[in-house]
This record gives C-alpha cells, sequence and structure tokens, in this order.
C-alpha cells in the first residue's frame, strides 16, 4: 500500500507545530501520566516474600524455609519478588512519509511520534529503567545506545529534535531488518520494544521481522502515528496525490474512493495488531491531534497488557 499525501505537504523538513519545544512538552506529558512502578514476574532474592514452592537441585540453599522442613518435613524454598528495571527500546521511523503534516494535526507525524519517545523515555529514566534510540531513515539520525542517569533525558531529547524524515524503507529494504539486528541481539528478557511509525510503506516483511522479537521474555507494542488526513481523507472535487515514498502521483476524486481507503487503512491496522497479539504485543493507533498525556497513558497500558 502506498502512503499519498496531497502536494502542499510535499517536503521532509520536520513541522513542528504546537509540539515544540519538545524537552519541555515531553516533560509536561510525562508529568501528566503515572507511571507506577515496573515489577517484574522473575523470582529471586528481593524486597517482597512471593510464596513457597518445593526444593529442586540447584536452588540456593540459602532460601530453604527451615520452619516448613520442621512443620511439614519437607524441603520448602521461599521465594521473592523482585523490583528490577527494564531496558526501553525506541525505534522511530524517519522515512519521507513521516514527515507528513495535514490541517488538522498538531505536527508532523515524525514529530508526534518524536513527542511520545520522549515523554516515555523521561518516564522509563525516572523510573530508573535504560533507554535507547534507533531510527528508520532520517538525515542526521543519530541512535542512542541503552543509557541512564541525569544526561540520557537530554541526549535523547537532542537527537530526536535533530531529525529530518527522508529516506523510502520500502524501496532499501535493508535498512528496517539493520536496524533491527542490534535490538535484537541487546534487548533481554523484560525488555520493552516500542515502535512508533505510520506503518504503511515498511517493506512487506517488516511486521514479520518486527513481531520476531517477541520472544525470550521482550513485550513489544508498536503505535501508529496517523496524520488524521489518512484516517478519513477529507480532501474534496479531485485532487492531486503524490508519494512521499516512491514516485506515484494519483489524481482521484476521494468522495468515490474514501470508504476504499478507509478500509484498506483498516486492514493494515488489524493486521498488525493480529501479529502482534500472537506473540503477546500490542498495537496502538494515534492520530496526531491527539492528546499525547491519554495515548502515552495507552502505550503503557498496553505494555502491561503484554505483561499478564
Amino acid at each position: 500500500m502506498t502512503h499519498v499525501a496531497s502536494d502542499r505537504a510535499w517536503t521532509t523538513q520536520v513541522d513542528w507545530g504546537r509540539l515544540a519545544p519538545l524537552r519541555l512538552r515531553a516533560r509536561t506529558v510525562a508529568e501528566g501520566v503515572y507511571a507506577g512502578a515496573h515489577r517484574s514476574r522473575r523470582r529471586g532474592p528481593g524486597v517482597e516474600f512471593g510464596g513457597h514452592r518445593e526444593y529442586v537441585p540447584g536452588d540456593d540453599l540459602r532460601w530453604i524455609d527451615r520452619h516448613a522442613l520442621m512443620r511439614h518435613d519437607r524441603l520448602m524454598v521461599r521465594e521473592f519478588e523482585t523490583e528490577t528495571d527494564r531496558a526501553l527500546h525506541l525505534l522511530v521511523d524517519a522515512t519521507a512519509s513521516m514527515s507528513y503534516r495535514g490541517t488538522r494535526g498538531a505536527g508532523a507525524k515524525v514529530a508526534f511520534a518524536a513527542l511520545i519517545a520522549a515523554s516515555l523515555a523521561r518516564i522509563a529514566l525516572t523510573s530508573g529503567d535504560p533507554v535507547s534510540l534507533s531510527w528508520i531513515g532520517g538525515t542526521g539520525a543519530r541512535p542512542v545506545g541503552a543509557t541512564s542517569g541525569g544526561e540520557a533525558f537530554e541526549r535523547i531529547v537532542r537527537a530526536l529534535s535533530e531529525i529530518n524524515a527522508t529516506g523510502d524503507a520500502h524501496r532499501h529494504r535493508q535498512v528496517f531488518e539493520r536496524t533491527l539486528a542490534p535490538i535484537a541481539r541487546r534487548a533481554r528478557r523484560g525488555a520493552v520494544i516500542v515502535l512508533l511509525s505510520d506503518l504503511i510503506d515498511l517493506p512487506e516483511e517488516s511486521r514479520e521481522q518486527f513481531t520476531a522479537l517477541g520472544t525470550a521474555g521482550r513485550r513489544l507494542v508498536a503505535v501508529q502515528v496517523l496524520d488524521p488526513d489518512e484516517l478519513d481523507l477529507p480532501f474534496e472535487g479531485t485532487v492531486r496525490l503524490r508519494a512521499l515514498e516512491g514516485e506515484a502521483v494519483v489524481e482521484t476524486e476521494p468522495a468515490l474512493t474514501r470508504a476504499r481507503y478507509v478500509a484498506a487503512m483498516d486492514e493494515l491496522s488489524r493486521t498488525w495488531a493480529s501479529s502482534l497479539a500472537a506473540r503477546g504485543g500490542r498495537l496502538v493507533r494515534a492520530a496526531t491531534d491527539a492528546d499525547p498525556i491519554d495515548l502515552v497513558g495507552q502505550v503503557l497500558r498496553a505494555v502491561a497488557e503484554g505483561t499478564s
């Protein structure tokens, strides 16, 4: 499926609109979201008693419950729930289609994705979790390795602020796979991987490649960032549409094609949602005129649902 936009939106320069300045906006969004504590499902010596189970060879002898041994004449091991840091891996689509901004969005799609990414980074870093940032396409795209501490948020915001949306992921198919490879190597059990993209011009195999990361206890969320124009194709009369990725140019009357277009967009979202659900992941669909605080809350709930 080819993404198209009216000629007036033909630019790869990021239109930040009402989403600037990114640093201040991200802090405001993060403060408006209750992040809560990250509780691991793993067991081990920690902060809160989690029950008993029978001893098996290889268990740490320090956690044998002597009182249970005397009472039940069985070796029982005490378990504890532990609080654990979780690495957050942010993957932002900065290909050309993400530069689009219609008349109703708060900013370009890549700008909105950057705000959501920065807000999630702020929440994770405040919770003590390391954050990494990777890119699909883009000019000036500077990846940030998994990092935490006082300077981490500034590094991530700076990288997000300097991006320009360029490139064609559908034509250069290796870009997506090449970006995923380091994440697949470094993301350990319990890591959270969030993809922010319109999902429109990615290679056909990208869905399978991304959902393949949902193994070994890693949690996946894809945030589909769309301009309101892409949800309902509001144009009237005969319009000329140009692909931001690829060379397609189409003249059409939206009144005649709107229903088929909306159905195709819905099918794209359903396909991604189904593939993610099969690996315990979630899809969050977002328009650039949405409340960022509410959207970040949806992403956090999607992560939590993936742990249940």
